[in-house]
């Protein structure tokens, strides 16, 4: 049994003393354990290498008071299983030599075993376990079937993604074909997550605001609810669209068991969008982390007080920025940790 058990009480809905809180990227560049890391081996090599991966997810739970651990990786090892060669490029980021442009190059895309292709993930995630011993929950995630078709197509990341969506607008049978095999690698992938022993899923939208609400719909949501409908019945998942506060009506009626939200949607209006019956989780501008931790505390408070402590998880409504003051980074935390009601 999980001894801190707050995070998986937030996602069954249940009565909690104060939200639970993580934050989106916590084992990430802000760290200067992290960077140490990141100065001896590449980025890639630091996923596919278990002992480091779990020793990187370790990293923020030894420094902080959080609530959930979340497996440190990259949703793009997920293509790279289907023989799309990305890297990761010096001050670039994402980078594929041959983006995916043609029907014929999607025919010919694999859909893996995921255990043959990602099995260092699998054993990340056996060595983090052992070194959590049960004290809070682990998260898995994967990148929405839309955010990866993007990557792909573009060939690097993008402000628009304007060739990933002409792509689907010119050639909407590849286009569909191409993010139901992204799809189904991972499903499987996802489901060997839980058999490993994560507790929850998350499942990342990063570039479905793109998209207007009607081409989400066709190119996103229809995708990312497979993956709720094939993993809500064996754990928790959990969706973040970002700038997607448009499809939070239809989210809702789906089997997710929480909603994450970005900073450009108040709490009230995100209640109300969910009807009042979703576990939220958001919504901090990570950017805000720059103020100071006075201000910090005092904003974290407020967003508690607006959501309401039950069914929400404290978060950033992004990941955490490379630049921000380790001191911050805990004054977020702690601001959590230390809430109170208002009697």
């Amino acid at each position: 049994m999980i001894k801190n058990d707050l995070y998986l009480k937030a996602l069954r809905g249940e009565t909690v003393e104060r939200p639970p809180v993580w934050m989106m990227r916590q084992a990430g560049r802000y760290l200067p354990e992290f960077i140490a890391l990141r100065d001896k081996y590449d980025f890639f090599t630091r996923c596919q290498t278990p002992e480091l991966a779990a020793e990187i997810t370790i990293q923020p739970i030894k420094r902080f008071p959080l609530d959930a651990a979340i497996l440190f990786s990259d949703i793009l090892v997920v293509p790279q299983a289907m023989g799309i060669d990305f890297k990761m490029k010096e001050s670039v980021g994402p980078w594929l030599d041959n983006p995916i442009r043609t029907a014929e190059q999607v025919q010919n895309i694999e859909v893996p075993d995921v255990n043959d292709t990602l099995g260092y993930v699998f054993d990340a995630i056996e060595l983090t376990l052992q070194k959590l011993d049960n004290e809070i929950p682990l998260i898995g995630f994967a990148g929405s079937p839309w955010t990866i078709l993007c990557y792909c197509v573009e060939g690097k990341g993008s402000k628009a993604f304007d060739i990933a969506k002409s792509f689907c607008f010119q050639q909407p049978e590849a286009a569909h074909l191409l993010l139901q095999k992204i799809t189904d690698t991972t499903i499987a992938y996802l489901k060997r997550k839980v058999e490993k022993g994560v507790s929850a899923v998350q499942v990342f939208d990063s570039w479905g605001g793109m998209l207007s609400p009607t081409d989400y719909q066709e190119f996103s949501w229809q995708y990312i609810n497979q993956i709720v409908e094939a993993l809500s019945p064996l754990t928790h998942v959990v969706v973040f669209g970002k700038g997607c506060w448009f499809a939070l009506e239809d989210m809702t009626m789906s089997k997710a068991s929480a909603l994450g939200v970005d900073w450009t949607i108040t709490p009230e209006f995100a209640r109300t969008l969910t009807n009042h019956t979703m576990t939220l989780q958001g919504n901090f501008d990570p950017a805000r982390l720059h103020s100071t931790p006075e201000t910090i505390k005092k904003m974290v408070t407020e967003m508690i007080n607006r959501f309401g402590k039950d069914r929400y998880i404290a978060n950033l409504g992004h990941g955490i920025l490379p630049n921000i003051p380790v001191e911050n980074a805990e004054a977020f935390i702690r601001a959590v940790v230390d809430w109170k009601p208002n009697i």
